[in-house]
């Protein structure tokens, strides 16, 4: 439904007592509907579990290897993204480059992988260099000193 609010306020966008409210054509346009609780599905709970595994690797990854992706944040952040949005942080980096390397090795299952399976099998992103070179993380000019280990 169209929203006319008091005291010359002309839009707004969020959520207030059960009810979201979205701002449109360029904030003279505001449409508001009733606030429903989405359902939780089988795809929200494997996305979860991929979720929580992924953060426990990241925690269990050596401070030296976090450091090289945050250095390539850096580097990337001033290469690759455009100087109107934020550059991914070092986790995000890692978020990525797992997504990318399972697409390229369909027999890995990000919601099972330990640790140990990731030493065994991760060499081409076991660094942030063999990652690069992999094709997991977009190219930077200088990334030859990023060989940390995982």
């Amino acid at each position: 439904m169209k929203v006319k609010f008091k005291y010359a306020i002309r839009t707004y966008s969020g959520t207030i007592d059960e009810m979201v409210y979205g701002s449109y054509r360029d904030d003279k346009l505001c449409i508001g509907r009733e606030y429903v609780y989405p359902r939780l599905t089988a795809n929200n709970e494997a996305l979860g579990s991929v979720g929580s595994n992924l953060a426990t690797l990241w925690a269990n990854a050596s401070a030296e290897y976090k450091a090289d992706l945050k250095e390539y944040g850096l580097r990337n952040g001033s290469q690759n993204i455009p100087k109107t949005q934020l550059p991914p942080t070092n986790y995000a980096l890692w978020i990525k480059l797992m997504y990318a390397w399972k697409e390229d090795t369909p027999s890995v299952d990000l919601a099972t992988l330990t640790v140990e399976d990731f030493e065994l099998a991760g060499d081409t992103a076991a660094t942030v260099k063999n990652a690069i070179d992999s094709g997991y993380l977009d190219p930077v000019s200088v990334y030859d000193d990023l060989t940390e280990m995982y």
